[in-house]
């Protein structure tokens, strides 16, 4: 039998017309269809099955800490809550790895907090047999740093016999540590003696580190001129002693964009003249000067001529030997030195400022210098070299200073 004819043009239609096909993605079967059944059937057969997630071990109060202060996350992001609550550690528990892990965070953030500190003395105290000198000055750098005496009775009393116990071993980590309660106002005389002596002056002379440690040094022979009345001591001599620190801390060398020392500088300028005023201008025994001015007995600001800028050091009032305590000075020009208090020369969250920044302040005003402090929060309120100007002009007609026609 013939099968009927198609018109022409006309074709029988294709399995899969009609049919809709699947989008990018998508599969063309569908999930409950036998085939896919099948496939999910043949995987689990093939591939283990996974394990139970394992729980997080809960670590000691030390292992936390160390973990937690070496995530470099962590030390970009300092939390102090975090921090915190992780000195609820016992500090017997903890070991000097991680006290030193926390004494170096605490000092490179800026972060004075007194649970922590007191934690990291009492650590010290506990385990002073089974420290090196080595370990120590890491362990009493933020105390300096930040500022913060200690509670701890023993804290004082166990730092000088760990000197006295170590102090010829290693000379650096001495000096170091002595630096760290320069800061502090501790300065015990017994390691004065050991480090002033001519065999420690002489054994220092011949390593790598004799230039840092003869600044350090001069810095402490400064501190008792300045400081120690009751000092009778070996002194530094003086063809020993090097500028303390005869450039911008790095600190501010290293944040200079954010300085408002330019800034100052221009409102000087364009207040004063060129030639009434010093920047960074490096003073007897070698501290660097925001900005210097020169003021007659009558308030004029005098031009700052390059052989005359310094007061005398050590102070003429001051037999060697003896501190300043009520400075004075036969030159009739008082110097009055401007000081930029930058937001990063406090510690972080509070108004205590560096250890390094407070020992500079206090032997200059010991050295006979009249202060002028310039906060960031003054500063930064300023819109404009305009206003900046009126500032610093009511700053310095506080002090009775004159200066232009009328000033001389």
């Amino acid at each position: 039998m013939r099968k009927p004819r198609r018109e022409p043009g006309s074709r029988a239609p294709r399995p899969t017309e009609g049919a809709t096909c699947a989008g990018p993605g998508e599969s063309c079967f569908p999930s409950d269809g036998p085939l896919m059944c099948a496939l999910e059937q043949e995987r689990r057969f093939r591939l283990p099955p996974k394990p139970p997630p394992s729980l997080q071990p809960v670590l000691p109060g030390g292992q936390r800490l160390e973990a937690a202060l070496s995530c470099p996350r962590f030390l970009r992001h300092p939390r102090q809550h975090l921090i915190r609550s992780l000195a609820e550690a016992r500090p017997e528990e903890l070991t000097p790895h991680v006290m030193v892990l926390l004494a170096q965070h605490l000092a490179r953030h800026r972060l004075r907090e007194p649970q922590l500190l007191e934690a990291i003395a009492h650590f010290l105290v506990v385990q002073e047999m089974q420290l090196s000198s080595k370990v120590v000055q890491k362990l009493v750098l933020p105390f300096g740093r930040l500022n913060y005496l200690p509670l701890e009775q023993q804290f004082m009393p166990c730092l000088e016999r760990i000197l006295a116990r170590e102090a010829g071993v290693a000379p650096l980590a001495t000096v170091n540590i002595l630096m760290s309660l320069c800061q502090l106002r501790c300065l015990p005389f017994r390691a004065l003696h050991f480090v002033f002596s001519p065999g420690f002056i002489n054994h220092i002379s011949g390593t790598p580190h004799a230039l840092i440690v003869r600044r350090y040094l001069s810095l402490l022979d400064a501190a008792v001129e300045l400081e120690l009345p009751g000092y009778r001591g070996p002194r530094l001599p003086r063809r020993q002693q090097v500028p303390i620190f005869p450039q911008p801390l790095i600190t501010d060398r290293a944040r200079c964009k954010y300085s408002h020392k330019d800034i100052v500088a221009e409102g000087l300028r364009q207040l004063l003249g060129e030639e009434k005023y010093r920047q960074d201008l490096t003073v007897p025994p070698g501290y660097c000067t925001d900005f210097l001015l020169c003021v007659s007995s009558s308030g004029a600001v005098l031009p700052v001529r390059t052989q005359d800028p310094f007061l005398p050091y050590p102070p003429r009032s001051c037999p060697q030997g003896q501190a300043a305590s009520q400075p004075t000075t036969h030159d009739p020009a008082q110097r009055v030195v401007l000081m930029l208090r930058e937001r990063w020369h406090f510690c972080r969250d509070g108004r205590v400022l560096l250890g390094s920044r407070a020992l500079r302040e206090r032997h200059l005003g010991l050295m006979g210098y009249q202060l002028l402090p310039l906060p960031f929060e003054e500063l930064e309120s300023q819109r404009g070299l305009p206003q900046l100007k009126s500032y610093l002009r009511q700053k310095l007609q506080a002090l009775g200073l004159r200066w232009g026609p009328e000033g001389g």
